[in-house]
């Protein structure tokens, strides 16, 4: 029991800083996110297609930012200044949504709110590679991921509270969640600082040039295929959400489904980190997408709630299992001038595979219903393991991205 006292002790206080940084916006984000559905289609009388289109819109405004932000960090050498930019325009973006009269205010807080984090995103992870030993890489994403996934489950719990205990109004939780995101700001501005630069002597061109992508290595690009085809076999939560309600859940409590499956996340992302130091990571993968097929075949053969809610935290031990350790394989096969656009065009192909996704996973259910959905999703894991098997075998540079080496990045 010492060694992972000490293990834990040991990781840099920058990477419990950002974990933090995560936390308090993330339980802002989402205090917000799980009432704003209902608080467009009751209060301000948006229809589901004005939904798709704002959550569609935003989510395309964050992929397209998050490849340029990561490359500008690797030119500037500063990861800082674009992280506390990012985090500052999603804290600005918040008293939007208690204020707004109409629909097009929501519509540019969430456009605002998705380019924040698309300005961050890479950045922030590249930053969190250079504040952190090679060595301990897969427990500091997968701590990082575990604080930000605690956000994502006491943001709707909290707002459940208000909601059910207090009677608080919608208008009203919106404000409480403006003070989670002030802390985090403040707390990336005056308590994160950067690494030493992370630009390479004389790299002082804008680094989304041909002969750059040449240097980034094998693995990287096969841990982007992996990432991609993970992204395709699992898409949007709101699926879960619809699977789970279809057994009678009340409205009121539907938040609890992504309490449950992100409880399941973040208990389970910070053990994946250390037991991939410990084993090779692309087979703690491999464990992952296990627990991905075993979820969608729960899904697709539920008959009650409990069956489905089994489904549901299985997705979230997947999320744990996968999700901080393809970022640490991202920092572990990059070099350190080429981290933040590394990041940039994982945070951009994942980006553009969910909003493939879930039109993929929408299609499946309307002609074959939610059973027909989840069983197309087994069968996208099932092949995207026998890629990820492929690649183990034929690349064996892939399997030795953990912490413990560090790449040369070169192909």
């Amino acid at each position: 029991m010492e060694e992972p006292q000490q293990h834990r002790l040991s990781i840099p206080r920058g990477v419990w800083v950002l974990g933090l940084v995560s936390l308090f916006m993330d339980t802002s984000s989402e205090m917000i996110h799980a009432l704003l559905p209902v608080y467009l289609t009751t209060v301000l009388g948006a229809g589901m297609m004005t939904l798709g289109v704002i959550e569609g819109v935003a989510e395309a405004v964050a992929a397209l930012t998050k490849l340029f932000a990561g490359a500008l960090s690797d030119w500037l050498g500063k990861r800082k200044l674009l992280t506390a930019l990012g985090y500052g325009l999603a804290g600005l973006s918040k008293p939007v949504f208690p204020l707004a009269p109409s629909i097009g205010w929501i519509v540019g807080a969430r456009i605002v709110d998705r380019l924040g984090k698309g300005i961050r995103g890479a950045p922030r992870d590249a930053l969190l590679a250079d504040l952190t030993p090679p060595e301990q890489y897969q427990a500091a994403y997968g701590l990082r991921q575990s604080l930000d996934t605690a956000g994502a489950f006491l943001g709707p719990l909290i707002a459940l509270a208000l909601m059910v205990a207090w009677q608080v109004e919608i208008r009203t939780v919106f404000w409480i969640a403006v003070f989670p995101a002030m802390i985090a700001t403040a707390l990336v501005v005056f308590a994160v600082t950067d690494a030493p630069p992370a630009r390479m002597a004389g790299h002082v061109d804008w680094p989304i040039r041909r002969q750059d992508m040449a240097r980034l290595s094998r693995p990287f690009w096969a841990v982007l295929l992996i990432a991609v085809l993970m992204t395709l076999a699992r898409f949007s939560e709101a699926f879960l959400i619809l699977r789970v309600q279809g057994f009678g859940l009340a409205l009121t409590f539907v938040p609890l489904v992504l309490v449950l499956m992100n409880i399941a996340y973040a208990l389970s992302a910070y053990p994946a980190g250390l037991l991939a130091e410990r084993a090779q990571p692309p087979h703690v993968l491999l464990l992952g997408m296990a627990a991905l097929m075993a979820a969608d075949i729960l899904l697709a053969a539920s008959t009650g709630l409990w069956m489905a809610s089994g489904g549901v935290l299985l997705w979230g031990l997947h999320m744990g299992l996968t999700q901080g350790i393809l970022s640490a394989m991202i920092a572990g096969t990059t070099p350190p001038d080429l981290r933040g656009t590394g990041f940039g065009l994982f945070n951009l192909a994942t980006g553009l595979a969910v909003l493939l996704a879930s039109p993929i996973a929408g299609a499946l259910w309307s002609a074959w219903g939610p059973s027909g959905a989840f069983i197309g999703g087994t069968v996208l894991a099932g092949l995207t393991c026998a890629v990820l098997g492929m690649v183990i075998r034929t690349l064996p540079e892939f399997d030795q991205t953990a912490g413990s080496q560090r790449p040369t990045g070169r192909p």
